[in-house]
C-alpha cells in the first residue's frame, strides 16, 4: 500500500484530496493543527498527525519515525486580516516544513505543492492569449506573490522531487466564494464588474484531487502545471449555467464599474480589520476580479500526466447547487 501525507488536509480542497487517496487505496495521513476542523475528514480509515508549523523543533519531533511515499502540500491561506500573514503562512511555513522533513524523514518519491494561477498574475488582456507554463510570473496580489515565492524556494532544493500545480478557480460543494455568486443568482441577481470582455476558467474540486494523484504517480519531477477545465467562459455563460441549475428563468445582470468595486473592497477590508476577521472582498480580491483574462493552456498537464478533467462547468454547477440546496433544506429523518 502506497502512503501519502496531506499537509493542510482540513480545508475544502484537502478533504477531497484525502477522499481521493482513500479511493485509490492509499494509506492516507492528514497533517493538521490542534485547532484544525475535521469536518471534511470523517472517514475512519484516515490517520492523523498534528504539526505545529510555528515550531520547527516540534515538527521534527512529530515527524520522527515516519515515512511516506508522497507528500501533498496543500497548506495555505487565501484570505488574511494582516497581509503579512500571507508571507508567514504561504511561504515561511513551507520553507520550515520542507527543511524539517528533508532533515528528519528524507526525500519522498514526489512532493506536490498546491500553488495557484494567481502566481502568474494578469495575462494578455488585449488578445487574450491563454496563460501557460511559458508565461512569465508577474503576480499583482499579495497572495500571488507569496505563492511564487514558495515555488521559487522549492526550485532551490535539487534533492527534492517537487511537482507544482497551479489551479484556476476551484469550485464545488463546501466552497464559499463561488457559493456567494450562486446565492446571488438564486436571488435573481448576477453582479459582474467591469465593462470589458472577461474570460473565466474553472476546475471542479474532484477533478483537481484526481490531478494531484495522477501527477505524483505519473509526472516527472520538477514540473509545473496549470490545472483547469480546458475551456473559458464569459460571465453571461456562467450566469446562464447557474440559473439553469437553480431553475431561475429571470436573472437580472448588474454591472458595476471597477471604481465602485475598489471602494467596496476597501470598505470591506477596513471593516474586517476592525473585527479582526478576513473578508471575501479585499484589495487582493479587487485585483482578481478586475483581471480580464483567466484563459488557460493545460497542454503541459495533458502531456505530462494525462490530465483530463471529467466534470465540465455545467455538470459541476449542478452538483454544487444540489449540495447547496441540501444544506439549505436538509431532509428530515422522520
Amino acid at each position: 500500500m502506497k502512503s501519502v501525507l496531506i499537509v493542510g488536509a482540513g480545508g475544502f480542497i484537502g478533504g477531497y484530496i484525502a477522499a481521493e487517496g482513500l479511493r485509490r487505496g492509499y494509506d492516507v495521513w492528514c497533517a493538521v493543527r490542534e485547532s484544525t476542523s475535521r469536518r471534511f475528514l470523517t472517514d475512519p480509515s484516515l490517520k492523523f498527525i498534528t504539526l505545529d508549523y510555528d515550531s520547527p523543533q516540534a515538527m521534527a519531533e512529530a515527524l520522527k519515525g515516519h515515512s511516506w511515499d508522497y507528500v501533498v502540500y496543500n497548506l495555505g491561506a487565501t484570505k488574511c486580516v494582516n497581509f503579512n500573514d500571507f508571507n508567514r503562512i504561504n511561504y515561511n511555513y513551507l520553507c520550515d516544513f520542507t527543511r524539517v522533513y528533508l532533515e528528519t524523514v528524507g526525500s519522498p518519491r514526489r512532493f506536490l505543492y498546491m500553488s495557484s494561477l494567481s502566481a502568474l498574475g494578469p495575462g494578455d488582456e488585449t488578445h487574450y492569449t491563454p496563460l501557460s507554463s511559458k508565461s512569465i510570473p508577474a503576480p499583482n496580489t499579495r497572495y500571488g506573490v507569496s505563492k511564487i515565492k514558495a515555488e521559487t524556494f522549492l526550485e532551490t532544493l535539487p534533492e527534492l522531487p517537487w511537482i507544482i500545480l497551479r489551479p484556476t478557480g476551484v469550485y464545488g460543494p463546501h466552497e464559499q466564494d463561488y457559493l456567494m455568486m450562486i446565492k446571488c443568482i438564486d436571488a435573481h441577481f448576477d453582479f459582474g464588474v467591469g465593462f470589458r470582455r472577461q474570460l473565466l476558467t474553472f476546475i471542479y474540486v474532484e477533478d483537481l484531487a484526481r490531478a494531484v494523484f495522477d501527477a505524483v504517480e505519473r509526472s516527472a519531477p520538477r514540473r509545473k502545471y496549470i490545472i483547469s477545465e480546458p475551456k473559458a467562459y464569459s460571465q453571461s455563460q456562467f450566469r446562464r449555467i447557474v440559473a439553469r441549475a437553480l431553475g431561475r428563468k429571470v436573472v437580472i445582470p448588474i454591472r458595476l464599474p471597477l471604481w465602485a468595486l475598489a471602494i467596496a473592497c476597501k470598505v470591506s477590508e477596513k471593516w474586517g480589520a476592525a473585527k479582526m476577521q478576513p473578508t471575501t472582498l479585499n484589495s487582493d480580491k479587487y485585483h482578481i476580479l478586475e483581471q480580464r483574462n483567466w484563459n488557460c493552456d493545460v497542454s503541459d498537464a495533458v502531456d505530462g500526466f494525462g490530465f483530463s478533467p471529467r466534470i465540465d462547468l455545467d455538470r459541476g454547477i449542478r452538483l454544487t447547487v444540489e449540495a447547496y440546496r441540501n444544506a439549505k433544506n436538509p431532509k428530515s429523518d422522520a
